[in-house]
């Protein structure tokens, strides 16, 4: 059994590409499917036929929202008094393109938020924090306004396939993608932008 270990140790890091999905257990796969809709942008998508339980997948910006319906969990209720929204708390974070404007929406819908701001070396970003129906947090903000640096000279990025460069330990963003035209249009056109900057470099 130690040995096992030791060998697993002493491996390079699991061949992984990017994160796929994000799983999400709901008490109520209608109200979550609305909310990931109308708010967050989110599209419905087939689930494989062969699932015996009740959920939706949805997917969008390059990621999927798979919802698991288990009305019994009691960790999920929730109360007529709103929790606290709380930045420090676990949450998925969502690139926007303009945090006014998704502040502005969220009032129109009446969705309370909290606002947070992170100022790194004269570089600002800004973060609003919301929950979904079931209480999980949810960020959207400008993130990308600040490079990722890898603390270790070891440490090489893969390349991701859509959003963002690379340029061997740091990481910046291309051009931020044009979501008004059509999804395979958008799909089609970070490709292009992708396949061009590999020609660059």
């Amino acid at each position: 059994m130690n040995m096992e270990i030791e060998e697993v140790m002493s491996c390079q890091a699991l061949p992984l590409l990017s994160l796929n999905h994000v799983s999400l257990l709901v008490k109520d796969v209608w109200d979550s499917k609305r909310f990931y809709e109308d708010v967050l942008g989110f599209c419905l998508v087939k689930r494989p036929s062969s699932f015996n339980f009740h959920g939706a997948w949805l997917y969008n910006y390059g990621i999927g929202i798979h919802l698991l319906e288990n009305k019994t969990i009691e960790d999920l209720d929730i109360n007529d008094e709103p929790r606290p929204i709380n930045p420090k708390d676990n949450h998925i974070s969502f690139q926007c393109t303009d945090v006014d404007l998704v502040k502005r929406r969220l009032d129109e819908m009446g969705i309370r938020y909290v606002i947070a701001l992170v100022e790194e070396e004269g570089i600002k970003v800004d973060q609003v924090f919301l929950h979904d129906p079931d209480g999980y947090m949810i960020e959207m903000c400008n993130c990308d306004n600040i490079p990722i640096v890898a603390i270790s000279s070891s440490c090489h990025f893969i390349k991701p396939n859509k959003f963002g460069t690379y340029n061997d330990n740091i990481m910046m963003p291309i051009a931020t993608p044009n979501y008004s035209c059509g999804f395979m249009e958008t799909l089609m056109m970070e490709n292009l932008s992708m396949d061009m900057l590999n020609f660059s470099f």
